[in-house]
């Protein structure tokens, strides 16, 4: 079993894009080798009979009828936006077309 020092911590926060302090890496490097320990232990179970889960309940496709409504107006949907026309929300642009 391979086990987890300071250098893969570094590799999964940065992988991650996570920062962690210095002082907080020995405390996550015994949380995730206790992590591996508790996968090994199930690696040692007989599950050659065990059929493999695909859904959580019996039930397929439970869908409920769509109702519409209306809940909020244009008008009142626009009331506080901090930039808008007299149909739409302004925003800034966010492509730009090269």
């Amino acid at each position: 079993m391979s086990k987890i020092d300071k250098d893969t911590v570094d590799r999964i926060a940065h992988l991650a894009r996570l920062e962690f302090a210095e002082t907080e890496k020995p405390e996550l490097i015994n949380k995730m080798n206790r992590m591996l320990e508790f996968v090994e232990k199930l690696n040692e179970l007989d599950t050659g009979r065990v059929e493999p889960l695909i859904y959580m309940c019996e039930e397929v496709n439970v869908l409920r009828d769509d109702v519409v409504i209306e809940s909020i107006t244009q008008k009142e949907a626009l009331l506080n936006a901090p930039k808008k026309d007299s149909d739409y929300f302004k925003v800034p642009k966010v492509v730009d077309r090269k």
